[in-house]
C-alpha cells in the first residue's frame, strides 16, 4: 500500500486546512464516517468508502491504485480515532503521515475570546467521567461531550447535585457549522437545557480552599455539641498511614463532623469520598463543612454502617472512625469490595484496640498500631502549660 494521510476535518468542509483539502484532492480514495464523507466537495474523488472502526478503515483503504487518506473530525490529536489507526499502520509497516485539524476546544476558545492553553482537556464521550472531579483541579474543563451520562445536560446535573448549580459553564454546539449555538448560564441553569450531540461543555474551576499539608487546624471545622470531631494531629497521621493519592475513592466510616473526609477530599485529587454518618445531625454538619471549604467531591450518605456501604463504588482506602460495634461486618464489606483496600482504623479504648487488631489479624491483614498523644500549649498569660489530648490508636492494614 502506498502512504496513508490521516486527515483532521475540523468541524467541516469550511474548516479544512489548505495542505488538508490539496492531500483530500491527491487522494484516489478516502474513508471515514459517512457524515464527514458527505460533506467533502465535488473536487474530491468520489470514491468515499464509510468506515469509522480502525481495522475497517484499513481494509477499505487496501487495493486503491494511487495516494489514499482517511478523514477524521476535529484534530488528529484530540480523543480522536486517528491514534488507533496510526497504531496498527506502525504494526504492518505501512507509510503515513498526519495533517491536524482545527478542534472544537481552538473553535470554542476562539468564539469566547480566551486561550485555553491551561484548560484540562476531559472526555465524556462514551468513557466514564467524574465531572466533580474534573471541576475540583483548579483550572477549567472542556468535557467532550456524548449522549446519555455523559451529555452536556447530564454533566451539568451532575455538577449541580453535588452542590455546584451556581458554577459558570458554557455549551458550544454545531460549532462552525450550520446551526452554531453558544449558551452561558450557571450548571444549574443548564441542567434544565436539552443540547444537540455535537457539542462542547467549559465548566469553570470550582471554589476551594487553598491546598495545604495535611493535619488542617481545628478551628478550620464548624463544631456541634454531641458530634465527635477527629484532632488535627491524628488526622494528619491517618491521611499518612492511608498513603493517599489523587484518583483514590475513599470511604469515611462514621464521619461525625466530616474533617477526615474533607482532608481526605482535598488529598486526593477530588476523587469521591463518601462520608458515612447515621446522625442526621452530623450530616447537616459534614454538609456545611463541605461548602465551606468546597469540598465538592465528598458524598454524604446518611445511614447506619455496613447497610449503607452496600451500594458504594468500591474504595482504594477505608477509614473508620466510628462503627458502633460493628466492626467485623464494616471490615468485611470494605473487602469484599476491594481485597487490596487501604484500611485505617481509629480507637481511643483498649477494648476497641484490641478487637480491632483481631478483626484484621483473623482476615489474614497484618495490622500495624500507632499511638498518638498530643499536647498544646497555647500561652496564655506567662506561661506555656501543656494540655494533653487523649491518646489515640490508629490501626492499619492493606495487602
Amino acid at each position: 500500500m502506498t502512504e496513508v494521510t490521516l486527515i483532521g476535518m475540523g468541524a467541516s468542509a469550511a474548516t479544512l486546512t489548505q495542505e488538508g483539502y490539496e492531500a483530500l484532492r491527491a487522494a484516489r480514495r478516502v474513508a471515514g464516517a459517512r457524515r464527514l464523507l458527505d460533506a467533502l466537495p465535488p473536487a474530491v474523488t468520489a470514491d468515499r468508502v464509510p468506515a469509522v472502526r480502525c481495522a475497517d478503515v484499513l481494509a477499505a483503504l487496501q487495493g486503491a491504485e494511487g495516494p489514499v487518506a482517511a478523514l477524521y473530525s476535529g484534530d488528529t490529536g484530540f480523543y480522536s480515532g486517528a491514534d488507533g489507526l496510526v497504531e496498527l499502520l506502525r504494526r504492518q509497516g505501512i507509510p503515513f503521515r498526519v495533517l491536524p485539524g482545527l478542534s472544537s476546544v481552538q473553535l470554542l476558545a476562539a468564539r469566547l475570546g480566551r486561550p485555553w492553553q491551561d484548560w484540562r482537556l476531559v472526555s465524556a464521550h462514551g468513557v466514564p467521567c467524574d465531572p466533580v472531579q474534573a471541576v475540583c483541579g483548579g483550572r477549567p474543563v472542556l468535557f467532550l461531550t456524548g449522549t446519555g451520562e455523559g451529555s452536556s445536560r447530564a454533566l451539568c446535573a451532575r455538577l449541580a447535585a453535588a452542590g455546584l448549580a451556581s458554577l459558570p459553564v458554557t455549551v458550544g454546539e454545531n460549532l462552525a457549522c450550520p446551526g452554531e449555538k453558544i449558551t452561558q448560564g450557571t450548571a444549574g441553569q443548564l441542567a434544565e437545557t436539552a443540547f444537540g450531540p455535537l457539542a462542547v461543555l467549559l465548566a469553570e474551576s470550582a471554589p476551594r480552599a487553598p491546598r495545604r499539608a495535611p493535619g488542617w487546624p481545628d478551628k478550620a471545622f464548624a463544631r456541634a455539641d454531641g458530634i465527635p470531631m477527629t484532632k488535627q494531629a491524628v488526622r494528619a497521621q491517618i491521611l499518612a498511614g492511608l498513603a493517599v493519592t489523587p484518583g483514590d475513592t475513599a470511604w469515611d466510616v462514621g464521619a461525625g463532623t466530616g474533617s477526615v473526609s474533607i482532608e481526605l477530599a482535598f488529598a486526593n485529587g477530588g476523587a469521591p469520598v463518601y462520608a458515612v454518618e447515621c446522625l442526621p445531625e452530623a450530616c447537616a454538619l459534614i454538609r456545611d463543612n463541605c461548602r465551606r471549604h468546597g469540598a465538592w467531591n465528598v458524598r454524604v450518605v446518611e445511614g447506619t454502617a455496613p447497610e449503607a456501604l452496600e451500594q458504594l463504588p468500591a474504595p482504594d482506602l477505608v477509614f473508620v472512625g466510628g462503627s458502633r460495634g460493628r466492626l467485623a461486618p464494616i471490615l468485611d464489606r470494605a473487602l469484599a469490595a476491594n481485597p487490596a483496600v487501604r484500611l485505617c482504623i481509629s480507637a481511643i479504648a483498649l477494648e476497641t484496640l484490641a478487637a480491632a487488631t483481631a478483626a484484621l489479624t483473623s482476615r489474614g491483614l497484618q495490622a500495624h498500631v500507632t499511638q498518638i498523644a498530643a499536647a498544646h500549649a497555647p500561652g496564655t498569660g506567662r506561661l506555656h502549660l501543656l494540655r494533653g489530648e487523649n491518646p489515640v490508636f490508629l490501626i492499619t492494614a492493606g495487602k
